[in-house]
């Protein structure tokens, strides 16, 4: 089955445990107003990719891999790919490959339950905690999202929640002690990552000739993003 690729990253070491193989997917059915890759948006763009090629490829790099690390499939969206990231990774499975995916949580309920089967690890990108804020900043439903979640904790997935804070936003202890009672409210969660704010991506968005909604909002300070989480 083929599938449309953004781009890779052979190496990686920040999406998931140990050292990763990471595909990043073409294709986002969001418009978060952080998104750093508006270039995965479209869903004709990337490169098509077979996945039993693309599994060819990652197994060379498996000696890499050790006890924890494997393959993570990101995007994009992937669950906008759903069946091409179920195929591959079956196929990782077969070959000993640990596999996670991080995503947003929307997409076809069914057919990401079918992902989940051959899903070691779930990166699950929690944007917001109430439905007015996912409506308004990403354009997505959160109660597709919420059920996305319960799916995992009904299948004992595994699940490290991810968070983005940005200035004036969503950096408040309120904000935050929000997204951590959510997280905390599925029985299979792991870890939260607390993510920096970057606006380094505004030179895509000029490059693409599209506003960037959070021009102008400073990089997120991490020490006081530690100073906040310390406190949580």
């Amino acid at each position: 089955m083929k599938g449309r690729v953004h781009s890779i990253q052979s190496l990686g070491a920040v999406d998931g445990p140990g050292v990763r193989y990471v595909v990043f997917l073409q294709g986002c059915p969001l418009r978060c107003a952080y998104c750093h890759n508006p270039d995965t948006w479209d869903f004709s763009g990337g490169t098509e990719r077979e996945a039993t090629d693309l599994v060819k490829e990652i197994c060379r790099f498996k000696p890499y891999f050790g006890a924890k690390g494997g393959v993570t499939v990101s995007g994009g969206e992937p669950l906008a790919q759903a069946p091409f990231v179920e195929e591959l990774f079956s196929l990782l499975h077969k070959e000993g490959i640990h596999t996670a995916l991080d995503t947003s949580g929307v997409g076809d309920l069914e057919k990401a339950r079918r992902v989940l089967s051959h899903t070691d690890l779930v990166l699950g990108d929690m944007k917001f905690a109430t439905a007015e804020e996912y409506k308004t900043h990403c354009g997505a439903d959160m109660d597709k999202v919420l059920s996305f979640y319960q799916m995992t904790a009904e299948r004992n997935v595994p699940l490290w929640v991810r968070h983005v804070v940005v200035p004036g936003l969503n950096d408040t202890l309120e904000d935050m002690g929000k997204i951590k009672a959510l997280a905390e409210s599925f029985p299979n969660l792991e870890k939260i990552e607390w993510l920096p704010f970057h606006n380094l991506c505004l030179e895509k968005y000029q490059a693409m000739g599209i506003d960037f909604p959070l021009e102008g909002v400073p990089n997120m300070d991490e020490n006081r993003l530690a100073e906040l989480v310390g406190k949580l």
